[in-house]
This record gives structure tokens, sequence and C-alpha cells, in this order.
């Protein structure tokens, strides 16, 4: 089993910060027990394997944790993205992933390249009161630890996430949960990260993203939950559409992260756009 990772930080923040992912831009003859074995070594939250269709255009795409396979992942289609700009240059692609097609627009800028993926249909539902007391007991927090402007829900964008606000910065910043037991409702209830968050102004929001299933405490920067919070916010009303949001994310554990999500009024997708910088010397 061989294969060449090469290494990105996505969604930094003037170059800084950012969450890593492996990127495999060619998986040809890789095995699903050679991939996890290989993220497992890369060792971040995320790597991501690409395989050619024989378009030009078009990749397969399999994203894994550590421990096991995602449908999706917001933060490794950016890097897999800036990764084939810089090797076959800037443009549109298309990545059949688990979750669906999912598009992908490169550009070159004088900062780098920039990536913005277009989601797939995005959907949102209340989450049961009892399983947003579960997730609270399990976070140490209170029912009047949250903002009630904004709901707990559901919402998908390949992935299912808990949406929960907030009511303060300082509340968002002191995180401090039971890991194994949080990882045990997460699989239970099919959740990929509890997106946490507080907002700073209508379209400027701070997250924190638990990532329990994948073996991590936190995630610096989550495409995935970025997608699915716009979908969240558009269909509830909360934000002006078409608009825009910025989410930043990773302040609290030293990883600056800039996540811009823009909302169609007509589309069923979430664009997230974010840059990717080259990790060298590993």
């Amino acid at each position: 089993m061989t294969a060449d990772v090469l290494r990105y930080a996505a969604f930094t923040d003037h170059g800084l910060g950012g969450n890593p992912a492996g990127v495999v831009l060619d998986a040809t003859g890789l095995s699903d027990p050679d991939m996890l074995a290989i993220a497992a070594d890369v060792g971040y939250s995320e790597t991501a394997f690409l395989t050619p269709t024989g378009q030009s255009a078009r990749f397969g795409m399999r994203y894994f944790s550590p421990r096991a396979e995602v449908a999706f992942c917001g933060h490794a289609t950016i890097a897999s993205a800036v990764a084939l700009a810089e090797s076959i240059g800037p443009g549109a692609i298309t990545l059949d992933t688990l979750a669906g097609p999912v598009t992908v627009a490169t550009q070159q800028t004088p900062d780098g390249y920039t990536a913005t993926l277009t989601s797939v249909p995005t959907r949102t539902a209340p989450a049961a009161d009892a399983l947003v007391s579960r997730a609270l007991d399990l976070l140490g927090w209170d029912r009047d630890d949250l903002d009630d402007r904004y709901p707990p829900h559901i919402a998908y964008a390949g992935n299912d996430h808990l949406i929960l606000a907030a009511a303060t910065r300082r509340r968002l910043a002191d995180l401090d949960y039971d890991f194994p037991a949080l990882e045990l409702l997460m699989a239970e209830q099919g959740w990929t990260t509890l997106h946490l968050f507080w907002a700073e102004t209508p379209t400027l929001f701070h997250a924190r993203n638990p990532f329990p299933p994948g073996g991590v405490v936190e995630d610096p920067a989550t495409g995935a939950a970025a997608a699915a919070f716009g979908g969240y916010l558009r269909a509830l009303h909360l934000v002006p559409v078409p608009g825009r949001v910025i989410i930043v994310q990773g302040q609290d554990m030293g990883a600056p992260s800039r996540l811009i999500v823009d909302l169609g009024d007509s589309a069923p997708g979430v664009e997230v756009t974010g840059r990717a910088t080259r990790l060298t010397g590993l």
C-alpha cells in the first residue's frame, strides 16, 4: 500500500490557522482498509482520496477520518480542490461523494487559490427537546446558556449536525465536554459534529465544532457544518437572502479559520468559500 499524501490547511485566515487535511490525488487501486490505514497514519481529522473518472473535470471522492469513512467533508474538499488547481490549473470540477455530486470552483488570486464548494441540497428540522437536554448535559451547559433567537436544529448538507447557539462568547469559549459520552450520543444519532456558535452580528458568527466521531476533541474549521448552518439560517429566515455570512472558527484552539458562506434564494445548496495553504516540512 503506497500513496502520495499531500498536506494542506484549509480555510486559513491570511495564511494562518485553518484545518489540516490529507489529500491523495490518485487513489486508484487503494482498498477501503488501505484508505482508512493511510488516514490513521496521517492523523488529521480527515484525509481525502480522489479517483480519476476519465473525465477531465470529474473525480470520485472518498473521505476518511482516522476511525471511519464519512460521507462528506468540507475542509478536505477545499484542500483537494486547491491541490488540483495547483496541479492542473484552476476551474470548475465535480466531485462524486457518498453524499452526492459536489461542484467546486477554484480561482487564482494574488494571495493564492480560493475554492468555492456548492453543497448538496440542505435541510433542517427542530431537534427533539430530550436530545437537546442530553447534549447540553454532556457539554456542561444549561438552557440559560442558549440564545433563544436561534432554535436548536439538526441541519444537513451531506452530514447531520446538531446546531446550538451560545448566548455569550464566554460560554462558547469555555468548551469542556464528556468526550466518550458525547461520542456515544453522536454515534446513536448519526451526527458528524456539534455546531456550537455565537452571533457577534446577524451575519458574523463564531463557531466551535466538537468532533468525537473523528477521534478529535474539536475541528478548527468545518466546511460541511458551515454549509448546513447556512441552510439552517436560510430556512429559518434568520439572514437576508441572497446574502453572505462569515464564520470564524478555531480561535479558541489557536488555529484561526475563516469560512465564507453564500446563500442563494433559489439554489438548494449552499456555497462555502475558503483558502488552502500547503503544509511543508512535515
